[in-house]
């Protein structure tokens, strides 16, 4: 469930203005700041000051940056199994000496691009070479939440464990919540929300927006309004995030009423100036509950709150105006960023693809297809999947195949979601053997460890099978079903492990769930990313 407007509902990952960092400081010792500067808000540029031989003051220069040189080593790496750990050892022994400056700038980077693997990769490197770079507990919060990403949140309580209790300050405790929120494990994150309280980590609103996006993930609104009431007993300032949680919230119960409220409260409280989220958030729920002129409105405001040279507001006005199905206004956004920016990234096409194939029109969404080829600088299965789904849903499963036997020649392959949409052809073909070949190849492709295949989907297959006395093929699903990270979502868990006989019983739930579960849109979470704070 996403906590801000977005055609599809995904999940998002949540932050804060007020990062888990503690002041900003200089670790040379020549370095002073005046004790009234604001660090965490003034961008400082420690430089030392010398005599030199002449007797007038000079200023070290900044070394040159080759932090950008070594990311692109890394990220354009022929042979990424050897680890970016490789690109460094061969980096040094270029006689080129690496600082943890530049090190952490391109795991900044490759964080940015959704590159974990190798970001880890690099703290590993460092890791081994403690003699040269100290590792801060801000390193060790940021290092923990790459862990979890990429090896599990076993791992992640693995590494929170070998360190020091002097090292576990609030940054890494809300490392480790976010990383439990994110797997929706209730349980571990209340208990150790607790425990943060009784440490005193909970004195700002980042780890309440935790939870409270926990709890709408979870659909438990009532307890979004808890933590939101305690904040207030607290006396603790909500930022802007949790006005935008605690709206979406409200409009998600139904309430135009409760939302309008909040966002008078938001209006009137003086720290708060209601951003472009704000009002696409509102005009999601607006949108929800028919009040398209409210919405339009909404959309308008918007787009008059977008700052500097934003991308993703157009994404999601885009998205928007085609929910309400208003082409005009989709086709008048897409020219006007077309003409602000002179190239468009891969989720621009994703979003204008994707409204027009909700508006109908499969003509021109083919058409803006073609154009994403020819200027794509890389291949993005998810948009090729969206005209794929629809060729599935309206049977025309030819124009279907065609276009996954056409991957390899446009410099893709297949994702998770790719071998989904045609596990769900087969099944609709009744083909029971080819649709479980189909699901084997999405649990195994790259990127299989973030993916869960829709529950509507898993039960069809259940169904088709039982009705075939293909009992075995649903044994063999189930069996590629039974790891940790389905398991320990109860809630999906539950879902997915139904027995046939219930399924009609469900059936208008699971419908709803698949409407919202859509291929993750990873660059969605721009506006919203508590890496981002750690």
């Amino acid at each position: 469930m996403l906590l801000q407007p977005s055609l599809h509902h995904q999940q998002v990952s949540l932050s804060s203005s007020f990062s888990y960092s503690g002041p900003l400081r200089c670790d040379n010792p020549r370095c002073a700041l005046p004790r009234s500067l604001n660090c965490l808000r003034l961008p400082v540029i420690c430089s030392i000051s010398q005599l030199n031989s002449y007797g007038t003051v000079d200023y070290e220069r900044k070394p040159v940056i080759k932090w950008n040189a070594i990311y692109k080593r890394i990220s354009l790496m022929e042979n990424p199994e050897l680890g970016s750990g490789s690109v460094l050892d061969q980096w040094e022994l270029e006689g080129k000496k690496l600082t943890k400056w530049e090190l952490c700038r391109v795991i900044k980077e490759l964080r940015k691009f959704k590159r974990y693997k190798q970001a880890l990769e690099i703290y590993d490197w460092m890791s081994n070479k403690r003699e040269r770079f100290r590792l801060s507990p801000s390193d060790a919060a940021i290092q923990l939440d790459l862990i979890a990403k990429v090896r599990g949140v076993s791992a992640a309580e693995s590494f929170f464990m070998t360190l020091s209790n002097v090292s576990k300050d609030r940054r890494i405790y809300g490392a480790l919540l976010n990383a439990y929120v994110r797997d929706k494990m209730r349980e571990k994150a209340e208990s150790l929300i607790e425990k943060m309280r009784n440490k005193g980590y909970t004195t700002h609103a980042l780890p309440f927006n935790v939870m409270m996006t926990l709890y709408m993930n979870l659909k438990e609104y009532d307890n979004v309004d808890k933590m939101v009431s305690e904040m207030m007993e607290r006396s603790i300032k909500l930022d802007i995030y949790s006005y935008n949680i605690w709206l979406s919230s409200c409009g998600s119960q139904g309430s135009i009423e409760k939302m309008e409220e909040v966002f008078e409260k938001m209006r009137q409280d003086r720290n708060i100036n209601p951003n472009w989220t704000t009002f696409s958030t509102m005009a999601t729920m607006y949108i929800r509950m028919g009040q398209t002129e409210k919405a339009e409105d909404c959309l308008r405001k918007v787009e008059s709150r977008i700052t500097g040279r934003l991308r993703i507001p157009y994404h999601y006005l885009i998205s928007l105006y085609g929910n309400i199905g208003n082409k005009e206004e989709v086709h008048r956004v897409w020219n006007n960023y077309k003409s602000i920016f002179p190239s468009i990234p891969n989720l621009g096409y994703h979003a204008i693809i994707s409204s027009l194939l909700r508006s109908g029109d499969i003509e021109g969404a083919e058409k803006l297809f073609e154009e994403w080829l020819s200027v794509k600088t890389h291949y993005d299965p998810r948009i090729s999947n969206l005209l794929m789904t629809n060729y599935v849903k309206e049977g025309s499963f030819d124009k279907a195949e065609s276009m996954f036997q056409s991957m390899s020649e446009w410099g893709g392959k297949p994702n998770s979601n790719t071998w989904e949409i045609l596990a769900d052809r087969h099944i609709s073909e009744r083909n029971v053997s080819e649709a479980l070949s189909c699901w084997k190849e999405a649990f195994a492709a790259d990127g299989s460890k973030s993916w869960k295949p829709k529950p509507a989907s898993v039960l069809n297959f259940y169904k088709l099978c039982q009705e075939e006395d293909e009992l075995s093929s649903k044994e063999a699903l189930e069996n590629l079903l039974t790891q940790p990270r389905y398991l320990e979502d109860k809630a999906y868990a539950s879902l997915i492990g139904l027995s046939s006989d219930k399924f009609s019983t469900l059936r208008d739930f699971i419908d709803d769930e698949n409407g919202n579960e859509s291929e993750e849109n990873d660059e969605s979470e721009m506006h919203l990313q508590l890496e981002s704070s750690v």
